[in-house]
């Protein structure tokens, strides 16, 4: 997996995707948004990773589309592609939503654009101190996309998405702490240690029950009570008949750490 933009790591169950474009703060230009797409594939693949990290290396977690490109005509806008061809970064994020891997976006600087979205597809997000947050697409002439007005209302509410969208402010990471955007800040110096934390939360969990509640959570707002109570009753007759769960209810007649295996 030798990727010119992107870097993957393995360690402990954890699979890190790092932006690897310092020089443009992550920028999304190149080949990159595909190589973010094959270290994905990879990740989702493999039955060793169980939790799943995008980062970005350098000051910068993405800076967005690569406006430098852009101009110059050096990059092919996917806007223009036909309506039946997906571009590269629907396949992005609609594989972070298809994955029953829990997916973590370590934020550590400035999140803009296409970056700013690609974080918020994540399930969740740990941002330093210095980490930054635009919807900045107005300022460029363009409309939101990787995901934007999907995720931002359902994290922020209509109102406030509304505000950051039509303003394309930037937000400091006390203020996405705020207001529902992050789920923790950390000092700048702590995030990746804080990261790996935060991940090994999830390590602990049985995959299978933790892969069926993602799906459970997408759906929130398309279903009523009843159907929730459904999807719920579904989910806990397949994980019933699981080795994890034969595993969790021993483990916690024994007195000791469970050991899941995902079966």
């Amino acid at each position: 997996m030798n990727w010119e933009f992107v870097l993957f790591n393995k360690e402990d169950g954890i699979g890190t995707i790092t932006l690897n474009r310092p020089d443009s703060m992550n920028a999304l230009g190149g080949g990159m948004r595909q190589e973010i797409l094959a270290a994905l594939e990879v990740a989702v693949a493999d039955s060793e990773v169980r939790v799943i990290v995008i980062t970005g290396a350098g000051k910068a977690f993405c800076a967005g589309g690569d406006v430098k490109e852009f101009v110059s005509g050096g990059t092919r806008a996917e806007a223009n592609l036909p309506i039946d061809q997906r571009p590269t970064r629907d396949k992005v994020i609609l594989l972070i939503q298809a994955t029953g891997k829990p997916v973590i976006a370590s934020v550590n600087g400035a999140a803009a654009g296409g970056g700013c979205n690609l974080a918020l597809a994540c399930d969740m997000r740990i941002a330093s101190d210095r980490a930054r947050f635009g919807q900045v697409f107005v300022r460029r002439g363009l409309h939101p996309d990787w995901g934007g007005i999907w995720f931002l209302p359902r994290l922020v509410g209509y109102a406030k998405a509304a505000e950051l969208i039509f303003s394309g402010e930037v937000i400091d990471a006390q203020e996405a702490l705020h207001i529902g955007l992050v789920n923790k800040v950390v000092p700048h110096e702590e995030l990746s240690k804080a990261t790996k934390e935060f991940a090994m939360k999830f390590m602990k969990s049985a995959p299978i029950p933790v892969s069926l509640a993602k799906k459970g959570l997408q759906n929130f707002s398309r279903i009523d009570l009843a159907q929730a109570l459904d999807q719920e009753r579904l989910a806990q007759s397949l994980c019933w008949n699981t080795e994890d769960r034969e595993e969790g209810m021993r483990s916690f007649v024994e007195k000791r750490d469970p050991v899941f295996k995902g079966k």
